[in-house]
């Protein structure tokens, strides 16, 4: 039997052990807990840490990366910044901004792209008004210029008529940048004339000098006339404005390859690399053509000849430079977009450059009259001893052969060698274009008094006015 001691005595060191058992496991899971708040507050930096991160890298998209990648799609040049974090980069949060710049970039270009076409729709309707008003305003002065015989009237409207070709040739480039078509349709016409055409519409116009290589009878396609007038313009606009008024613009026309060349010399102060290689891309026209990217006020001139370059295929090279220092500009017209008219039937205008040149097939016959264009007259020759066959020059420059009968007063002219004629004779101002028009209507118009006069007298008893108008013929003529 056991004594009460003894199990007191167990019953004591159970217990002992029993509190020695929890106060371990007590322990144990002290420091079980402790490790685990420690992990939690290392977990909680880390996240702390990442949000602070990510919300630096949100702001610095905001604030850095969106704005560049807009200000990029209008200009190529400006570098577009990378993730704040470079560890970011190839992770999917950096794979995953990288998608909003890029998506920002593309709606960005599509809603400039549709805000621009809004805005050359509305502008080429505009153009177009402006343009109808324009040729209403120039039919009237061509009106008034056959009604009046007032020479100065006649150079006031001259003037005029000027300007409004000055003002129509704005807006048809505008027009054209804005997508609209060149306008007019012409018939075939001889190449020269279009260029001097192009000519005729600007305000530096007498600069100008031009200088005919081609064989004679070569011509533009009809629905090539008008583009090339358009783009010979312009070159030469920009030639006249980036060259001192004191110096001319060389333009020389003459046969290559695959066509025909008109070459276009300035003595300006030249162009930039990078101008340069902006102008090439412009007259290309392989990049699409945004109003915005024309300068504030825009510059049109570059981009229509783009325009036009890839509508009729045609080439326009400005990356060279001019023998004078400047910019020499080329335009091509390639053989498809070429023609030929017979000189004799079509003749080029009266005011074109003659060319330097003799047509291969246009031969003299061995059974007509001699004359200065002839085989018998040799090479132009610059000596004063060099004379025309009796009765055939009337010492104007002649522009195609004549076998017309000689005359007494013919044949006392001596010839003139008619590419240096044209040299020399100097350009005429606007003024003695508006006299040598309003002299000739004068003429016209007394010769026809006196016509109607001798009809209505009687037969002996009213003589006729035969009021001698050889002075303003003349200087028509001129």
């Amino acid at each position: 039997m056991i004594e009460l001691p003894d199990l007191v005595t167990g019953g004591l060191a159970a217990g002992t052990l029993s509190a020695l058992a929890l106060a371990g496991g007590l322990l144990h899971a002290r420091r079980r807990q402790a490790r685990q708040r420690a992990e939690i507050a290392a977990l909680r930096t880390r996240l702390d840490g990442s949000l602070k991160a990510f919300t630096a890298e949100v702001e610095h998209l905001a604030t850095r990366r969106v704005p560049a990648a807009a200000r990029r799609v209008a200009h190529p040049h400006v570098v577009v910044p990378g993730p704040l974090q470079p560890l970011t980069v190839g992770t999917p949060l950096g794979i995953a901004l990288e998608n909003v710049v890029l998506a920002l970039q593309a709606e960005t270009a599509a809603q400039r792209t549709s805000v621009d076409a809004a805005a050359q729709a509305g502008m080429r309707g505009a153009v177009r008004e402006i343009q109808a008003a324009l040729y209403r305003l120039q039919d009237a002065l061509r009106g008034l210029q056959q009604r009046y015989d007032d020479p100065e009237l006649a150079q006031t409207l001259f003037r005029l008529d000027h300007e409004n070709e000055q003002s129509l040739r704005r807006a048809q480039v505008t027009a054209v940048v804005c997508g609209a078509w060149v306008g007019l349709a012409r018939e075939e016409s001889h190449l020269v004339d279009a260029v001097t055409g192009g000519q005729a519409r600007l305000a530096g116009y007498h600069r100008v000098r031009v200088h005919n290589h081609l064989e004679p009878g070569t011509a533009l396609v009809s629905h090539a006339v008008e583009p090339v007038a358009v783009i010979v313009a312009e070159l030469l606009d920009n030639a006249l404005r980036h060259s001192a008024p004191d110096t001319d613009v060389v333009v020389s026309l003459q046969h290559v390859h695959h066509g025909v060349c008109v070459t276009v010399d300035d003595a300006g102060l030249g162009m930039t690399q990078d101008e340069r290689d902006r102008a090439q891309r412009l007259v290309a026209g392989d990049e699409p053509i945004l109003l915005t990217e024309l300068g504030d006020p825009p510059r049109m001139g570059l981009a229509a000849i783009g325009r036009l370059t890839r509508q009729f295929d045609l080439g326009v090279d400005v990356s060279s430079t001019s023998p004078y220092g400047g910019v020499r500009a080329v335009l091509r017209v390639d053989t498809h977009l070429l023609s030929h008219l017979d000189p004799a039937e079509r003749p080029p205008a009266a005011s074109a450059p003659r060319t330097t040149r003799t047509a291969r097939k246009d031969l003299p016959d061995p059974a007509a009259p001699s004359h200065a264009y002839g085989p018998e007259a040799g090479p132009p020759q610059p000596a004063p001893g060099h004379h025309e066959a009796q009765g055939e020059d009337d010492g104007l420059p002649q522009r195609r052969r004549r076998t017309r009968p000689a005359t007494p007063t013919q044949a006392q002219a001596p010839a003139q060698d008619p590419g240096r004629t044209a040299e020399r004779r100097p350009a005429r101002s606007p003024e003695e274009a508006a006299a040598a028009l309003g002299a000739l209507q004068s003429g016209t118009a007394a010769a026809r008094a006196a016509a109607a006069n001798a009809a209505a007298g009687a037969s002996g008893d009213a003589p006729a006015d035969h009021t001698d108008h050889t002075d303003d013929e003349e200087g028509a003529a001129r």
